[in-house]
Formats: structure tokens, sequence, C-alpha cells
């Protein structure tokens, strides 16, 4: 059964104007194009297909929103690093993410989507800092870790957080086979859970 069984999408925007209801908390969820985005978010919740991979890297321009209950949401912000995209629409996503780190005040937390087989690159080390600038936690998911033997996806997970030690909590994922499914899911709720109690100190 589904930790979230109220899941649904609610809605996409292309510009900060339709970001929509900015109460209650809600945790944005990042990554490159072909990270795994996508699949990690519906294998978090549940809901398979709930949120749609594109065929296409670099297709996603939108922010998208879910709500997984009453003044709880995910976000998903559009893919990131894909190098045949045009300039213009790689900086126009760029302003769009910055954008929405700098205005959105119920965000409670950022889960960051890395493919394990590529290690955390420069342009997840822009999120880590837009996060660090708001001091908001991070949770990064090293994804696709079916790719790897067991015991190298844990010498990377190893490694990951080490470097990213007092920037972010760090686990190895996997859509495929349900590896780090109930970590992230956990590490999703207690980002929630931390800003509703500062909402109500």
């Amino acid at each position: 059964m589904s930790a979230f069984p109220r899941a649904r999408f609610l809605a996409s925007a292309g510009a900060p104007g339709g970001f929509g209801d900015d109460s209650g908390a809600e945790v944005a969820v990042a990554g490159r194009s072909n990270s795994g985005k996508s699949s990690a978010i519906n294998v978090i919740l549940g809901r398979r297909g709930l949120a749609r991979a594109s065929a296409t890297p670099g297709r996603t321009q939108l922010v998208n929103f879910f709500e997984l209950e009453p003044g709880r949401r995910l976000v998903d912000l559009p893919g990131y690093g894909y190098a045949r995209a045009p300039v213009a629409a790689q900086q126009r996503w760029a302003r769009l993410a910055e954008d929405y780190f700098r205005r959105r005040q119920s965000l409670a937390g950022l889960l960051l989507v890395v493919d394990v087989r590529r290690g955390v690159g420069d342009a997840d080390r822009v999120l880590l800092d837009y996060a660090a600038a708001r001091g908001l936690p991070v949770h990064v998911l090293l994804t696709k870790a079916d790719k790897l033997t067991r015991n190298e996806a844990r010498v990377a997970a190893r490694r990951s957080a080490a470097d990213l030690a007092g920037r972010a909590t760090v686990q190895a994922f996997s859509a495929v086979s349900g590896e780090g499914g109930d970590a992230a899911r956990g590490a999703l709720a207690a980002m929630l859970a931390g800003r509703s109690s500062a909402g109500r100190q």
C-alpha cells in the first residue's frame, strides 16, 4: 500500500506566477536529466506513473506540484544538465529553479537525485548552494544502484556522504529493485514534519 495514498497531481508552472499556494510544507525534488528522478518519485510515493518521464531528455521544462495530503506537497523541478538542450532553454530552467528556491516560503527541504555512476556534479552543487542559502536540509538519492554491485554502491554512498558531510545526507537507491525506498520515504516525511513543527513554534 502507498505511504501517500492521497497523492495527486496539482499543477504545472512555467513561471513563478503559477507556483500556487505557498502555505503548509513542500519538498522539492531535483536532479540531472536521465538521473531517474521521475522513477524515484513514483517509487517513493508508491504511485506508478504519477510523475511522468519524458521520452527525450531535457524536455521537461515545468515545475510540477503534487499534493501528498492537505498542506503537504512534493515539487518536481525540471531536469538539468542535458548538454544538447539549447543554451537559452538551459538558462530559462536555471532562472526558474532559482526563482523557486528564492520565493517559496513553504519549502521544507530538497531531495537531490544523482545517478550513482556519475556522482555529484557541478550542477548538483548549485542546488546544494541554493538549499544552503535557505538553511534547508538536503537528502541525496544515489539512484540506479542496481547498475552496480552491492559493494560498489555501498562504497559510492560512503564517498558521497564524506564529500557532502554537513551539507546533505546520502543513500543508495534503486527504482528497479526498490532498494532504499523506505529510507527515502522516511527522509521526505522528516523534512515535511520538520517544517510543520517549525511553523507551530
